[in-house]
């Protein structure tokens, strides 16, 4: 079940996460991940909420980078969980990854709980 509406809501949240104007202060980003949230990063690490808020915020992380978002798309799991999918591409250095997340809806909104991105061949 897609519906446009959660798509675009999961498009805006997962774009703030990644606005390297936003990604300054990683405490304006806590709210956006919940307590127990889980990244598989495209690197093969595992990160948890602390971990990947001090990963963003380290000078240079992203900054330079030029991301765009491609084939974007929402499912509803359950009425209060979602499966977000989608494809970015760096423009420089030109890597791709393919890029999943969970979000739950709960008294705070829409807060993402697990991450994955997977390095893929460029296009």
């Amino acid at each position: 079940m897609t519906d446009s509406r959660l798509t675009e809501q999961l498009l805006k949240l997962e774009l703030e996460l990644m606005d390297p104007k936003r990604r300054r202060d990683p405490a304006t980003l806590a709210h956006l991940l919940t307590e127990d949230f889980l990244e598989f990063g495209k690197s093969g690490r595992t990160f948890n909420k602390t971990e990947i808020l001090a990963a963003i915020a380290s000078p240079g992380a992203g900054q330079d980078e030029t991301l765009q978002v491609e084939d974007f798309q929402a499912r509803l799991l359950a009425s209060n969980c979602a499966l977000a999918t989608y494809r970015i591409n760096v423009r420089a250095p030109g890597i791709s990854s393919l890029r999943s997340s969970i979000w739950i809806r709960s008294t705070n909104g829409w807060q993402m709980c697990f991450h994955q991105g997977t390095v893929v061949p460029t296009r």
